[in-house]
């Protein structure tokens, strides 16, 4: 999501989001929540679990939260850490100014959200 972003652009990117260390096993965002922040995951891997499902698995550069954090809608997933995870955290108000700051982000996020409509269209239109 920010490979494309230059020096100053990933300075400001640092400045808006924390590091958030999560252990194996536990849970981090809950499905039917309110979405309060994005995650981007720096190290370790994480399951995604929709209706008791696992339907992804993330690792390293993925991100998640975005949908229900860019649209005022609940989590329409849970994500639980497979393994000891270290993220990248930013909050609706950080996300805001990073989408005003840094255009680029923006078509990286919808890029990324269009690939996920693109996947799950596969899985409901292959299951018929």
């Amino acid at each position: 999501m920010f490979a494309d972003c230059s020096d100053a652009e990933l300075a400001e990117i640092d400045r808006l989001t924390d590091e958030v260390h999560v252990e194996a096993g536990r849970s981090i965002m809950r499905q039917g929540d309110l979405g309060q922040e994005l995650a981007v995951i720096i190290e370790g891997e994480v399951e995604v679990v929709r209706d008791g499902d696992r339907i992804a698995t993330l690792g390293p550069g993925s991100y998640f939260g975005e949908i229900a954090l860019l649209d005022s809608l609940t989590r329409t997933a849970s994500v639980n850490a497979v393994t000891d995870v270290v993220l990248e955290v930013i909050d609706r108000r950080g996300l805001n100014t990073l989408l005003d700051d840094v255009p680029g982000l923006a078509r990286s996020l919808l890029n990324g959200m269009s690939q996920r409509v693109a996947e799950l269209e596969d899985k409901v239109l292959g299951s018929d």
